[in-house]
Protein backbone atom coordinates (compact mmCIF):
# COMPACT_ATOMS: atom_id res chain seq x y z
CA UNK A 1 0.00 0.00 0.00
CA UNK A 2 1.37 3.17 0.04
CA UNK A 3 2.86 4.16 3.41
CA UNK A 4 1.69 6.80 5.62
CA UNK A 5 2.56 9.61 4.51
CA UNK A 6 2.13 13.40 4.73
CA UNK A 7 4.42 16.56 3.38
CA UNK A 8 3.63 19.97 2.01
CA UNK A 9 5.38 23.34 0.53
CA UNK A 10 4.32 26.81 -0.37
CA UNK A 11 2.13 28.83 -2.84
CA UNK A 12 0.61 32.44 -3.04
CA UNK A 13 2.67 35.61 -1.25
CA UNK A 14 5.10 32.70 -0.17
CA UNK A 15 5.80 30.73 -3.34
CA UNK A 16 9.22 32.26 -3.24
CA UNK A 17 10.19 28.33 -1.72
CA UNK A 18 8.07 26.77 -4.25
CA UNK A 19 9.72 24.94 -7.47
CA UNK A 20 6.91 24.13 -10.04
CA UNK A 21 8.92 21.67 -12.36
CA UNK A 22 8.53 21.35 -15.72
CA UNK A 23 4.61 21.70 -16.10
CA UNK A 24 3.14 23.62 -13.04
CA UNK A 25 -0.51 22.85 -12.83
CA UNK A 26 -1.25 19.89 -15.68
CA UNK A 27 1.32 17.17 -14.50
CA UNK A 28 1.09 15.89 -10.49
CA UNK A 29 4.68 14.26 -10.79
CA UNK A 30 5.00 13.24 -7.20
CA UNK A 31 2.93 12.54 -4.19
CA UNK A 32 2.30 16.65 -3.07
CA UNK A 33 2.10 17.74 -6.38
CA UNK A 34 3.30 20.41 -8.68
CA UNK A 35 4.37 22.80 -6.06
CA UNK A 36 5.28 19.93 -3.22
CA UNK A 37 2.68 21.39 -0.91
CA UNK A 38 -1.10 19.81 -1.96
CA UNK A 39 -2.03 22.37 -4.07
CA UNK A 40 -2.27 23.53 -8.45
CA UNK A 41 -2.92 26.76 -9.56
CA UNK A 42 -5.84 25.26 -12.05
CA UNK A 43 -8.78 26.44 -12.79
CA UNK A 44 -12.33 24.76 -13.17
CA UNK A 45 -12.03 21.88 -11.71
CA UNK A 46 -15.14 20.05 -11.21
CA UNK A 47 -16.99 20.72 -7.94
CA UNK A 48 -20.30 17.62 -8.33
CA UNK A 49 -19.82 14.24 -8.90
CA UNK A 50 -20.57 10.57 -7.43
CA UNK A 51 -19.63 7.51 -9.27
CA UNK A 52 -21.85 7.41 -12.15
CA UNK A 53 -21.86 11.10 -12.55
CA UNK A 54 -19.47 13.24 -14.41
CA UNK A 55 -17.63 9.92 -14.70
CA UNK A 56 -15.12 9.97 -17.79
CA UNK A 57 -14.45 6.69 -16.94
CA UNK A 58 -13.53 3.94 -13.73
CA UNK A 59 -10.59 1.67 -13.84
CA UNK A 60 -10.45 -1.49 -11.52
CA UNK A 61 -7.10 -1.33 -10.32
CA UNK A 62 -6.98 -5.61 -9.66
CA UNK A 63 -5.74 -4.79 -6.14
CA UNK A 64 -5.81 -2.72 -3.65
CA UNK A 65 -3.43 0.46 -1.81
CA UNK A 66 -3.31 3.47 -1.00
CA UNK A 67 -0.76 4.90 -3.17
CA UNK A 68 -1.78 8.31 -4.60
CA UNK A 69 -2.39 8.14 -8.25
CA UNK A 70 0.41 10.27 -10.65
CA UNK A 71 -0.39 11.99 -13.73
CA UNK A 72 2.11 13.10 -16.75
CA UNK A 73 0.29 14.19 -20.23
CA UNK A 74 -1.40 10.68 -21.21
CA UNK A 75 -0.36 8.51 -18.79
CA UNK A 76 -1.19 7.60 -14.82
CA UNK A 77 0.97 6.20 -12.73
CA UNK A 78 -0.40 3.82 -9.82
CA UNK A 79 0.73 1.09 -7.38
CA UNK A 80 -1.58 -2.05 -5.87
CA UNK A 81 -1.26 -4.79 -3.91
CA UNK A 82 -3.08 -8.30 -5.54
CA UNK A 83 -6.06 -9.07 -3.76
CA UNK A 84 -4.10 -11.86 -2.11
CA UNK A 85 -1.23 -10.01 -0.57
CA UNK A 86 1.13 -11.30 -2.09
CA UNK A 87 2.76 -9.44 -4.42
CA UNK A 88 3.09 -5.29 -5.56
CA UNK A 89 3.00 -4.32 -9.15
CA UNK A 90 3.19 -0.72 -10.39
CA UNK A 91 1.16 0.16 -13.60
CA UNK A 92 0.68 2.33 -16.15
CA UNK A 93 -3.11 3.76 -17.61
CA UNK A 94 -3.95 5.27 -20.54
CA UNK A 95 -5.27 8.51 -19.13
CA UNK A 96 -8.16 8.93 -22.18
CA UNK A 97 -9.79 5.59 -21.62
CA UNK A 98 -8.75 4.43 -18.38
CA UNK A 99 -7.18 0.64 -19.77
CA UNK A 100 -4.21 -0.59 -18.89
CA UNK A 101 -0.85 -0.08 -21.04
CA UNK A 102 1.36 -1.97 -19.12
CA UNK A 103 1.58 -3.51 -15.31
CA UNK A 104 5.38 -4.44 -13.78
CA UNK A 105 6.04 -6.79 -10.82
CA UNK A 106 7.53 -4.92 -7.80
CA UNK A 107 7.65 -8.08 -5.48
CA UNK A 108 6.10 -9.40 -2.37
CA UNK A 109 3.11 -7.55 -0.33
CA UNK A 110 2.04 -7.13 3.12
CA UNK A 111 -1.06 -6.13 5.18
CA UNK A 112 -2.16 -5.28 8.82
CA UNK A 113 -5.08 -3.78 10.52
CA UNK A 114 -4.11 -0.07 10.24
CA UNK A 115 -4.79 -0.29 6.87
CA UNK A 116 -0.87 -0.18 5.64
CA UNK A 117 0.13 -2.34 2.63
CA UNK A 118 3.00 -2.94 0.45
CA UNK A 119 1.61 -0.54 -1.85
CA UNK A 120 1.90 2.40 0.13
CA UNK A 121 4.27 4.47 -1.46
CA UNK A 122 3.22 6.65 -4.49
CA UNK A 123 5.20 6.62 -7.55
CA UNK A 124 7.31 9.42 -9.13
CA UNK A 125 8.03 10.23 -12.48
CA UNK A 126 9.74 13.08 -14.21
CA UNK A 127 8.15 12.54 -17.30
CA UNK A 128 11.01 10.60 -19.07
CA UNK A 129 11.00 7.61 -15.99
CA UNK A 130 8.74 6.63 -13.52
CA UNK A 131 10.00 4.96 -10.07
CA UNK A 132 8.20 2.10 -8.37
CA UNK A 133 8.55 2.15 -4.57
CA UNK A 134 7.05 -0.56 -1.87
CA UNK A 135 6.84 -1.00 2.21
CA UNK A 136 9.46 -3.98 1.47
CA UNK A 137 12.10 -1.56 0.11
CA UNK A 138 11.81 -2.71 -3.64
CA UNK A 139 12.70 0.50 -5.70
CA UNK A 140 12.73 0.13 -9.37
CA UNK A 141 13.07 2.41 -12.23
CA UNK A 142 11.25 2.49 -15.72
CA UNK A 143 10.65 4.06 -19.06
CA UNK A 144 7.50 5.58 -19.66
CA UNK A 145 7.21 2.53 -22.01
CA UNK A 146 7.71 0.05 -19.21
CA UNK A 147 11.02 -0.82 -19.78
CA UNK A 148 12.94 -1.81 -16.39
CA UNK A 149 16.09 0.56 -16.05
CA UNK A 150 17.26 -0.71 -13.02
CA UNK A 151 15.66 -2.00 -9.91
CA UNK A 152 17.16 -2.84 -6.29
CA UNK A 153 16.41 -3.34 -2.63
CA UNK A 154 16.60 -0.56 -0.30
CA UNK A 155 16.58 -3.42 3.11
CA UNK A 156 18.67 -5.45 1.19
CA UNK A 157 21.45 -2.52 1.22
CA UNK A 158 21.06 -0.80 4.41
CA UNK A 159 19.35 -3.15 6.82
CA UNK A 160 15.66 -4.13 7.56
CA UNK A 161 13.27 -1.32 8.87
CA UNK A 162 12.26 -1.44 12.12
CA UNK A 163 8.71 -0.10 12.54
CA UNK A 164 6.11 -1.12 14.16
CA UNK A 165 3.36 -0.81 11.78
CA UNK A 166 5.78 -1.63 8.61
CA UNK A 167 7.54 0.86 6.43
CA UNK A 168 4.99 2.96 4.23
CA UNK A 169 6.96 6.56 3.11
CA UNK A 170 7.15 7.62 -0.55
CA UNK A 171 10.41 9.28 -1.93
CA UNK A 172 11.23 12.72 -3.66
CA UNK A 173 12.40 13.87 -7.07
CA UNK A 174 14.00 17.19 -6.64
CA UNK A 175 16.93 18.68 -8.15
CA UNK A 176 17.99 15.45 -10.40
CA UNK A 177 18.43 13.31 -7.28
CA UNK A 178 16.02 10.98 -5.53
CA UNK A 179 15.40 11.22 -1.69
CA UNK A 180 14.40 7.95 0.32
CA UNK A 181 13.82 8.47 4.18
CA UNK A 182 13.99 5.40 6.66
CA UNK A 183 12.78 7.10 9.79
CA UNK A 184 12.69 3.86 12.37
CA UNK A 185 13.67 2.65 15.77
CA UNK A 186 17.01 2.52 16.54
CA UNK A 187 16.43 -1.38 17.78
CA UNK A 188 19.66 -2.59 17.45
CA UNK A 189 23.06 -1.67 17.89
CA UNK A 190 25.05 -0.52 14.55
CA UNK A 191 25.26 1.62 12.06
CA UNK A 192 22.65 -0.49 9.60
CA UNK A 193 20.08 0.52 12.44
CA UNK A 194 20.03 4.25 12.26
CA UNK A 195 17.37 6.45 10.54
CA UNK A 196 19.01 7.87 7.86
CA UNK A 197 18.30 10.18 4.60
CA UNK A 198 19.32 8.19 1.37
CA UNK A 199 20.42 10.06 -1.76
CA UNK A 200 19.71 8.19 -5.04
CA UNK A 201 21.26 8.86 -8.52
CA UNK A 202 17.68 8.50 -9.92
CA UNK A 203 19.05 7.11 -13.53
CA UNK A 204 21.33 4.61 -12.09
CA UNK A 205 20.06 4.06 -8.80
CA UNK A 206 23.28 4.22 -7.23
CA UNK A 207 24.16 5.75 -3.90
CA UNK A 208 25.00 9.37 -3.53
CA UNK A 209 24.94 9.51 0.01
CA UNK A 210 23.60 8.36 3.03
CA UNK A 211 23.10 10.86 6.24
CA UNK A 212 22.52 9.08 9.54
CA UNK A 213 20.10 11.16 11.21
CA UNK A 214 19.87 10.14 15.47
CA UNK A 215 17.17 10.89 17.83
CA UNK A 216 16.66 10.84 21.61
CA UNK A 217 13.09 9.89 20.66
CA UNK A 218 11.77 6.86 22.69
CA UNK A 219 10.04 3.76 21.95
CA UNK A 220 7.61 4.25 18.46
CA UNK A 221 8.05 7.80 18.87
CA UNK A 222 11.65 7.22 16.58
CA UNK A 223 9.26 5.64 13.98
CA UNK A 224 8.07 7.94 10.86
CA UNK A 225 5.94 7.30 8.12
CA UNK A 226 7.08 10.28 6.13
CA UNK A 227 8.30 11.92 3.05
CA UNK A 228 10.89 14.60 2.57
CA UNK A 229 10.32 18.01 1.25
CA UNK A 230 12.18 20.57 -0.43
CA UNK A 231 11.64 24.76 0.60
CA UNK A 232 13.91 27.46 -0.57
CA UNK A 233 15.09 29.29 2.34
CA UNK A 234 17.31 32.63 2.09
CA UNK A 235 19.95 30.79 2.05
CA UNK A 236 19.07 28.18 -1.29
CA UNK A 237 16.89 24.68 -0.88
CA UNK A 238 16.68 22.81 1.75
CA UNK A 239 15.31 19.26 2.35
CA UNK A 240 12.70 19.35 5.30
CA UNK A 241 12.11 16.01 7.31
CA UNK A 242 10.33 15.26 10.57
CA UNK A 243 9.88 12.42 12.65
CA UNK A 244 11.76 10.84 15.91
CA UNK A 245 10.15 13.76 17.34
CA UNK A 246 12.02 16.98 15.64
CA UNK A 247 12.17 18.44 12.29
CA UNK A 248 15.68 19.05 10.56
CA UNK A 249 16.65 20.99 7.32
CA UNK A 250 19.30 19.16 4.79
CA UNK A 251 21.67 20.12 2.50
CA UNK A 252 20.51 18.57 -0.64
CA UNK A 253 23.98 18.04 -2.00
CA UNK A 254 25.42 15.79 0.77
CA UNK A 255 22.33 15.64 3.44
CA UNK A 256 24.01 17.53 6.05
CA UNK A 257 22.08 18.55 8.54
CA UNK A 258 21.83 22.52 8.90
CA UNK A 259 19.60 23.03 11.64
CA UNK A 260 17.44 20.97 14.39
CA UNK A 261 13.99 22.60 15.55
CA UNK A 262 12.98 22.62 18.93
CA UNK A 263 11.24 18.97 20.06
CA UNK A 264 7.06 18.64 19.33
CA UNK A 265 7.48 16.04 21.60
CA UNK A 266 9.00 17.52 24.64
CA UNK A 267 7.29 15.09 27.52
CA UNK A 268 8.82 12.46 25.23
CA UNK A 269 5.77 10.51 24.79
CA UNK A 270 6.50 6.90 23.37
CA UNK A 271 3.81 6.15 21.38
CA UNK A 272 4.06 9.15 18.60
CA UNK A 273 4.77 8.06 15.63
CA UNK A 274 4.97 10.37 13.00
CA UNK A 275 3.06 10.60 9.70
CA UNK A 276 2.83 14.21 8.72
CA UNK A 277 5.23 15.28 6.28
CA UNK A 278 6.84 18.80 6.85
CA UNK A 279 5.20 21.88 5.34
CA UNK A 280 7.68 24.82 4.22
CA UNK A 281 6.55 27.77 3.36
CA UNK A 282 8.56 31.35 2.72
CA UNK A 283 11.57 31.40 5.30
CA UNK A 284 9.82 28.63 7.37
CA UNK A 285 8.80 24.97 8.09
CA UNK A 286 6.00 23.78 10.20
CA UNK A 287 5.90 19.84 11.73
CA UNK A 288 2.88 18.43 13.38
CA UNK A 289 3.03 16.03 16.42
CA UNK A 290 0.96 13.02 16.31
CA UNK A 291 -2.26 12.57 18.02
CA UNK A 292 -3.50 16.06 18.42
CA UNK A 293 -0.23 17.17 19.80
CA UNK A 294 1.72 20.08 18.77
CA UNK A 295 2.29 21.83 15.74
CA UNK A 296 5.39 23.82 15.40
CA UNK A 297 6.90 26.33 12.78
CA UNK A 298 10.32 27.55 12.97
CA UNK A 299 12.54 29.32 10.44
CA UNK A 300 14.87 27.48 8.07
CA UNK A 301 17.41 30.47 7.52
CA UNK A 302 18.63 33.15 10.18
CA UNK A 303 16.12 35.55 10.49
CA UNK A 304 15.18 38.71 12.86
CA UNK A 305 18.32 37.97 14.41
CA UNK A 306 17.51 34.36 15.29
CA UNK A 307 19.12 31.28 13.97
CA UNK A 308 18.20 28.83 11.65
CA UNK A 309 15.75 26.10 13.24
CA UNK A 310 13.96 28.65 16.29
CA UNK A 311 10.97 28.54 16.79
CA UNK A 312 8.28 31.17 15.67
CA UNK A 313 4.93 29.87 16.66
CA UNK A 314 3.97 27.23 18.36
CA UNK A 315 0.11 25.76 19.23
CA UNK A 316 -1.05 23.02 20.92
CA UNK A 317 -4.70 22.66 19.56
CA UNK A 318 -5.63 21.08 16.30
CA UNK A 319 -2.56 19.37 15.49
CA UNK A 320 -3.38 16.19 12.65
CA UNK A 321 -2.80 12.86 12.96
CA UNK A 322 -1.78 11.36 9.78
CA UNK A 323 -2.86 13.95 7.08
CA UNK A 324 -0.58 16.57 6.00
CA UNK A 325 -1.04 19.71 5.92
CA UNK A 326 -1.43 21.86 2.91
CA UNK A 327 -0.45 25.54 2.02
CA UNK A 328 -3.11 27.19 -0.72
CA UNK A 329 -3.36 30.44 -1.31
CA UNK A 330 -1.06 31.69 1.18
CA UNK A 331 -3.44 29.84 4.10
CA UNK A 332 -2.34 27.37 6.43
CA UNK A 333 -5.27 24.44 6.04
CA UNK A 334 -5.11 21.70 8.68
CA UNK A 335 -6.77 18.48 8.46
CA UNK A 336 -7.71 17.03 12.36
CA UNK A 337 -8.72 13.55 10.55
CA UNK A 338 -9.59 11.94 13.94
CA UNK A 339 -12.02 14.72 14.54
CA UNK A 340 -13.31 15.62 11.64
CA UNK A 341 -12.62 18.97 11.32
CA UNK A 342 -10.83 21.61 8.50
CA UNK A 343 -9.20 24.52 10.40
CA UNK A 344 -7.64 27.31 8.09
CA UNK A 345 -4.75 29.39 9.53
CA UNK A 346 -1.97 32.33 8.63
CA UNK A 347 0.87 30.35 8.78
CA UNK A 348 3.14 32.98 9.50
CA UNK A 349 1.71 33.76 13.00
CA UNK A 350 -0.40 30.61 14.12
CA UNK A 351 -3.80 32.45 14.34
CA UNK A 352 -7.12 30.96 13.50
CA UNK A 353 -9.52 32.38 10.68
CA UNK A 354 -11.79 29.55 10.79
CA UNK A 355 -12.27 25.95 11.73
CA UNK A 356 -15.04 23.70 10.86
CA UNK A 357 -16.95 20.11 11.54
CA UNK A 358 -16.97 18.48 8.09
CA UNK A 359 -18.66 15.39 9.40
CA UNK A 360 -18.78 11.76 7.56
CA UNK A 361 -18.68 8.42 9.12
CA UNK A 362 -14.60 7.57 9.04
CA UNK A 363 -11.69 9.61 10.03
CA UNK A 364 -9.06 10.95 7.24
CA UNK A 365 -5.77 9.68 6.77
CA UNK A 366 -5.96 11.23 3.00
CA UNK A 367 -4.02 14.28 2.78
CA UNK A 368 -5.97 17.33 1.50
CA UNK A 369 -6.07 19.24 -2.14
CA UNK A 370 -5.70 22.91 -2.80
CA UNK A 371 -6.96 23.86 -6.16
CA UNK A 372 -9.42 26.46 -7.80
CA UNK A 373 -10.19 27.81 -4.86
CA UNK A 374 -11.48 24.36 -3.30
CA UNK A 375 -10.03 21.67 -1.03
CA UNK A 376 -10.39 17.75 -1.55
CA UNK A 377 -10.77 15.64 0.60
CA UNK A 378 -11.53 11.83 1.05
CA UNK A 379 -12.16 9.86 4.35
CA UNK A 380 -11.59 5.90 5.30
CA UNK A 381 -14.65 5.02 3.85
CA UNK A 382 -14.44 6.37 0.45
CA UNK A 383 -16.62 9.63 1.01
CA UNK A 384 -15.29 12.72 -0.87
CA UNK A 385 -16.33 16.42 -0.01
CA UNK A 386 -14.97 19.72 -1.22
CA UNK A 387 -14.89 22.43 0.84
CA UNK A 388 -14.66 26.08 0.14
CA UNK A 389 -11.13 27.40 0.51
CA UNK A 390 -12.28 31.15 1.01
CA UNK A 391 -13.13 33.51 4.09
CA UNK A 392 -15.35 31.03 5.81
CA UNK A 393 -15.87 26.95 6.52
CA UNK A 394 -18.60 26.02 4.09
CA UNK A 395 -19.25 21.97 2.24
CA UNK A 396 -19.60 22.70 -1.52
CA UNK A 397 -20.30 18.99 -2.51
CA UNK A 398 -20.40 15.53 0.09
CA UNK A 399 -20.89 12.10 -1.82
CA UNK A 400 -20.16 8.05 -0.97
CA UNK A 401 -17.76 7.61 -4.01
CA UNK A 402 -17.85 3.65 -2.27
CA UNK A 403 -14.53 1.12 -1.22
CA UNK A 404 -12.73 1.09 2.30
CA UNK A 405 -9.35 2.22 3.71
CA UNK A 406 -9.20 5.20 1.12
CA UNK A 407 -5.49 6.71 1.88
CA UNK A 408 -4.79 8.17 -1.72
CA UNK A 409 -5.02 11.79 -2.51
CA UNK A 410 -7.25 13.54 -4.38
CA UNK A 411 -5.34 14.57 -7.41
CA UNK A 412 -6.03 17.65 -9.83
CA UNK A 413 -4.69 17.76 -13.76
CA UNK A 414 -6.18 19.57 -16.86
CA UNK A 415 -9.80 19.50 -15.65
CA UNK A 416 -9.64 16.83 -14.41
CA UNK A 417 -9.85 15.03 -10.67
CA UNK A 418 -8.69 11.64 -10.52
CA UNK A 419 -9.99 9.88 -7.23
CA UNK A 420 -8.57 6.31 -6.53
CA UNK A 421 -10.99 4.86 -3.49
CA UNK A 422 -8.78 1.37 -2.34
CA UNK A 423 -9.64 -0.83 -5.39
CA UNK A 424 -10.78 1.75 -8.32
CA UNK A 425 -9.61 4.53 -9.69
CA UNK A 426 -11.94 7.35 -11.05
CA UNK A 427 -11.34 10.12 -13.69
CA UNK A 428 -13.45 13.11 -12.99
CA UNK A 429 -14.41 15.81 -15.34
CA UNK A 430 -13.71 16.57 -19.01
CA UNK A 431 -9.76 17.41 -19.89
CA UNK A 432 -9.74 20.81 -21.35
CA UNK A 433 -6.78 20.13 -23.89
Amino acid sequence: MRNRIVLALCVAGMVAGADPGPAEAGNWAQWRGPAFNGSSSETDLPTKFSPTENVTWTADLGGVGGATPIVWDDVVFISAMDPAGKGVFGACLDRKTGKRRWKVPMGGGFANRMGNTGASPSPITDGKRVWFYTGLGELACFTMAGKEIWRRNIQTDHGRFEILWAYASTGLLHGGKLYIPVIHADARAGERHISYLLCVDPSTGKDLWKCPRRTDALGESRQAFVTPIPQKGADGWQILLTGGDYLTGHSPENGKMLWKAPSYNPRKEKWWRTVPSAVGTGNMALSCAPKGGQMIAVRISASDGKPAGSEIWRTRYNSPDVATPLIYQGRLFVLDGRKKALVCMDPQSGKVHWKGDIGGRAVFRASPTGVDGKIYCINLDGEAFVLSAGSEFKILHQVKMGGRRCHATIVPSDGQLFLRTDTKLYCIGKRRR
